[in-house]
């Protein structure tokens, strides 16, 4: 029970908000229907107090429903006579034991009677009604409202129905001035207003009933319906301006059960109280289609912690319920059933729309390499939210790119929201591996392939693990082997080569004169030492080519999310340094064949290549791999620029933590954005 003194503050409180909104309508001319949610949210808040939850509105609800369903329903039938079809309404029934607020009604129903038409008085009473539902929850005090005008409205129209068959009826229907409103003439007069009135009631309790709807939802968890919270936090503007329409529909009934002729424009109403209404029906949808995707998702990881045949949780991942569809073969453009999978270790090549030929080009050899044994597949998922015609045909071209099988019928995936979670994709290409029993072997192996193409076969974590430790730090061949045809001669005849690039095209003219000068030398001449050279990005005429340079990057790349999440040894840093070195103006690997022995920033590096009068005399006698190694340490020593790893965060799993490749400390963390305006493998870097 609340206190007379706190009783007394809240009216005193309220009086105050209702004079300000009066002077503020008053003095400014500002309709109430052009105010903003803000200046009304203010308003509102100051006539609530707490909200009481044990007040059962369900119950009440269910009443104004059947109520207010079979009033309007004899209201149309009435006016419109046989035009109108009458529907077969379902009755509800309120919990046992319910019990009806009866003097809160009549309080409430006293509030909206026999006021004069007009927008500001409509705002002053729904401001009254507010403050003394100050106790309850916002839907409450929307219910508790429209039953009191329900009781008033049901009344007058179950009166209308009985008047000419009951005395009592018919009597008592005289003092509701019933017959006024029902004579011919009149009734023909007002036929339109009538029918105005009792459809702007049918919106009222829509938008009532989409607010119910939100409150049920509310159990839901916040994270995985997002779109509640915003329905929420706007309930209590939505609240007020159904309370408003209620009390506007009350004066309707007055005027038009009164022998004066007053002007109650309705229109302003039903304008606002539809758009309210639309825009909960839409959030209602955004909200159940997320609950849908939280209820897949946990359905799909359930699926995955439980595994049994593959071709079922490839089912679970991307289809809706009941919507299983046939897949496309590549090979044939022919539809094949999904059964195609059973007991076949299944390859989902994930990707968005925005995929380059090379990285379809990737999975050719895969391809051919796997339809031999006949037990792996692959398999293309289009990972699309919103699907449009353009992508449609865009979906339709790459699709006849790829020989492999295809998730065909473009539609949102089931399992978009696990494949994000899970696997970590973020719109690059990623290749999950899953064995017969949908077990994930890999949950991108698409980085090992690039590096090791087939030799990955069977493309597990295990053998990404053994070819990473097998290979040690000759990892530079598997990057540039394919990238120019001089390059395996070179590797296979353990050659010194000079890798190196850079954003500053001065800096690779300096280090290609003065690092050929160092390889011409007659030291190297005299003890047998090859050393080549060979600038990342260049072609054979000395012009940029961006694929060379995409292709070197995409590799490295791939390097370091293959190893990099791992224990970090000297092979990991030397891959993270060179990553490190990617935007600056110049770097430089130098390698014995595949082995690599040091990676260089482009100013240290330099600088060990410009000072080789200080250090040359000892190659005779140490060795040039002891020499170069030992004055870099001494260089790099000296000079230190600071590190920057920048890590594609697209392409997967970034790790929480990073050391520094050059002198071990924690690295900070930076978030970046960039966009290169072009297509193709260049774009990712």
């Amino acid at each position: 029970m609340v206190g007379n003194g706190i009783t007394h503050n809240v009216a005193t409180k309220v009086a105050s908000v209702v004079t300000t909104a009066q002077n503020h309508i008053a003095g400014h001319e500002v309709s109430l229907f052009a105010m903003s949610d803000q200046k009304i949210l203010e308003q509102i808040y100051g006539t609530h107090v707490h909200a009481d939850e044990s007040f059962d509105d369900d119950s009440l609800f269910v009443i104004v429903e059947n109520i207010l369903k079979r009033a309007t329903q004899i209201v149309d039938k009435i006016v419109q006579g046989t035009q109108v079809h009458v529907e077969n309404i379902e009755e509800k029934t309120p919990k046992p034991g319910f019990s009806t607020p009866l003097c809160t009604l009549k309080s409430i129903a006293s509030e909206m009677q026999c006021k004069p038409p007009g927008e500001e008085v409509a705002h002053r009473t729904t401001l009254a009604i507010l403050n003394k539902l100050s106790s309850y929850s916002w839907e409450a005090k929307a219910v508790l409202t429209l039953a009191a005008f329900a009781m008033e409205y049901g009344e007058f129209w179950l009166l209308a129905q009985l008047h000419e068959s009951d005395r009592l009826a018919k009597s008592i229907a005289i003092l509701k001035r019933v017959p006024v409103l029902l004579k011919h003439s009149d009734l023909h007069k007002r036929r339109q207003a009538v029918l105005e009135l009792n459809n702007l009631i049918k919106a009222t309790l829509q938008v009532i009933e989409c607010i119910d709807q939100f409150d049920k939802l509310s159990s839901y968890d916040p994270k995985d319906v997002p779109g509640l919270a915003i329905a929420m936090d706007h309930i209590p503007v939505d609240v007020y301006w159904a309370i408003m329409t209620v009390v506007a529909c009350a004066t309707k009934v007055t005027i038009l059960t009164s022998d004066e002729v007053k002007d109650h424009d309705l229109a302003p109403f039903a304008q606002k109280i539809h758009y309210v209404l639309n825009k909960l029906k839409i959030q209602l949808i955004v909200c159940r289609k997320q609950i849908e995707e939280a209820e897949a998702y946990r359905r799909i990881r359930k699926t995955f912690q439980t595994p049994t045949e593959i071709m079922e949780v490839f089912k679970a991942l991307i289809f809706t319920k009941d919507n299983v569809q046939p897949l496309i073969d590549g090979s044939t453009k022919q539809m094949v059933k999904i059964d195609v999978l059973r007991r076949k270790n299944v390859l989902l090549f994930i990707s968005s729309l925005d995929i380059s030929d090379d990285d379809i080009s990737i999975l050719k050899p895969i391809y051919e390499f796997t339809k031999k044994e006949n037990q792996h597949k692959i398999v293309w998922v289009p990972v699309v939210e919103h699907w449009t015609d353009d992508l449609r045909k865009k979906f339709e071209t790459l699709r006849l790119k790829m020989p492999w099988y295809t998730v065909q019928n473009p539609a949102p995936i089931a399992g978009i929201r696990f494949i994000k979670e899970e696997w970590n994709f973020k719109g690059k290409p990623a290749l999950v591996v899953m064995n017969p029993q949908g077990k994930v072997e890999h949950s991108n192996a698409l980085h090992m392939i690039r590096i090791w193409g087939v030799k990955a076969f069977p493309f597990t974590k295990a053998t990404e693990e053994e070819l990473s430790h097998s290979h040690g730090d000759r990892w530079v061949g598997n990057v540039v082997q394919d990238i120019h045809p001089s390059l395996p001669n070179w590797i296979k005849e353990e050659k010194y080569i000079f890798f190196y690039g850079g954003k500053d095209n001065d800096w690779i003219q300096q280090f290609t004169k003065k690092a050929s000068a160092l390889a011409n030398d007659p030291v190297f001449k005299e003890a047998k030492i090859h050393i080549e050279l060979f600038c990342v990005g260049k072609g054979s005429k000395g012009e940029d080519d961006h694929g060379i340079l995409g292709h070197f990057w995409s590799g490295i790349e791939s390097l370091f999310f293959t190893k990099g999440h791992k224990q970090v040894d000297p092979v990991t840093q030397e891959i993270q340094k060179l990553l490190s070195y990617k935007n600056e103006s110049g770097w430089a690997v130098l390698s014995k064949g595949s082995s690599v022995l040091l990676t260089g920033h482009g100013v240290s590096i330099l600088r060990v290549i410009e000072d080789f009068d200080k250090w040359k005399d000892h190659v005779k006698e140490k060795g040039f791999e002891f020499c170069f190694k030992a004055y870099h340490e001494k260089v790099r020593l000296a000079t230190r620029p600071c590190c920057r790893l920048d890590i594609p965060g697209s392409t997967g799993k970034v790790p929480d933590t990073m050391k520094c490749p050059d002198c071990h400390r924690s690295m900070e963390t930076f978030i970046s954005y960039k966009c290169c305006h072009i297509d193709g493998p260049n774009a990712h870097h």
